[in-house]
């Protein structure tokens, strides 16, 4: 079995982490660490896990009884963490936050001439992308999760990429569910504005492009093209779903046949004939991917559900893939398609 513990344990990510936990065949939840909900029931905050566990969160974080740490902080809080505390260097960790998913050198500039160029290898920490980067997770200590909305963009990307096919800018358009902001409430998460409601943020902006970027540049050999990303939040509660132009005269078949291709041994994304929609992918850890081909511009859709494929769905994949088992364990999910 592998022993568990994960930190900062009361937001959505945490108790969707939970939730796959308890039901994964070789994994055992040893800890649940919250300041602010010590002693609580887990179920006092994770109301949906009635019936499935009688735990209740800690203050205390007894590392010698677990293999892997999984932190569920919010961003900027798992690096001020490690400066105050120790973890023992057996211990995996795997980190859901943005802190450390930049190599330290890759620097995003508006020229190209200011651009350093990322070598993963001597990062301590591997980019969490199993698509790309699982031999390198497979022997990682430490794996920093990719961001949703990087998640399902790179993924609709990856392939183009593999092909040597973004060479000029490229248009990118996603729409994200309300639990892409967290369970702290804002005034742009609040039912009666979110309801029948949508708005862009960030718009050309986002921290995600960075990673994107990152890792097109990795697979491609080199980017001098931008990402003209635009998110958008939707009134919808989980799921992303983006839609990506990129200007080629390659011919539809040929790219179809590069994606499935570049697809055809991961277990959760899957290159689609047909058009795709979001419900096909809400409550699993699945990507799926098509294209379409309108003159010179190609046009890929993606969707993922944003707090499993784009956050702990990829985190158990990935510690799966750490400890050696089918990176399918715990993730054999059905899509809540009605």
């Amino acid at each position: 079995m592998i022993r568990i513990g994960i930190l900062g344990g009361a937001g959505y990510t945490a108790g969707e982490l939970i939730r796959l936990l308890i039901n994964h065949p070789q994994a055992e939840i040893k800890f649940v660490n919250s300041e602010s909900n010590a002693g609580n029931m887990l179920t006092d905050v994770h109301e949906g896990l009635y019936g499935e566990t009688t735990m209740r969160f800690t203050s205390e974080m007894p590392f010698d009884e677990v293999d892997v740490a999984i932190f569920c902080f919010g961003h900027g809080k798992s690096e001020a963490f490690l400066k105050e505390h120790k973890v023992p260097a057996h211990i995996k960790i795997v980190d859901l936050a943005q802190d450390f998913r930049l190599h330290p050198t890759v620097k995003i500039a508006d020229s190209a001439a200011e651009k350093q160029h990322p070598t993963p290898e001597v990062h301590d920490y591997i980019y969490g992308l199993p698509e790309i980067n699982k031999t390198k997770i497979a022997e990682a200590q430490h794996v920093a999760n990719p961001g949703c909305f990087a998640t399902c963009i790179q993924l609709g990307l990856l392939p183009a990429a593999n092909m040597k096919l973004i060479d000029k800018d490229v248009s990118v358009n996603a729409i994200t569910g309300s639990t892409g902001a967290g369970v702290k409430p804002k005034p742009t998460t609040h039912f009666s504005w979110r309801m029948g409601n949508i708005s862009i943020y960030k718009a050309f902006s986002h921290q995600h492009v960075s990673e994107i970027k990152q890792s097109l540049e990795q697979v491609q050999g080199r980017l001098e093209a931008e990402i003209d990303f635009i998110p958008y939040r939707g009134d919808f509660a989980r799921g992303i779903f983006a839609t990506l132009v990129v200007r080629t005269n390659k011919d539809l078949d040929s790219i179809v046949a590069g994606y499935k291709e570049f697809y055809k041994d991961a277990p959760f994304t899957h290159y689609v004939d047909k058009e795709i929609d979001l419900k096909q992918v809400v409550n699993t850890n699945k990507a799926l991917v098509h294209c379409d081909k309108y003159g010179d511009k190609l046009l890929i859709t993606s969707c993922i559900d944003n707090l499993l494929k784009g956050a702990v769905g990829q985190a158990v994949q990935n510690m799966n893939i750490m400890f050696g088992i089918d990176e399918r364990e715990g993730l054999r999910l059905k899509p809540s398609a009605f």
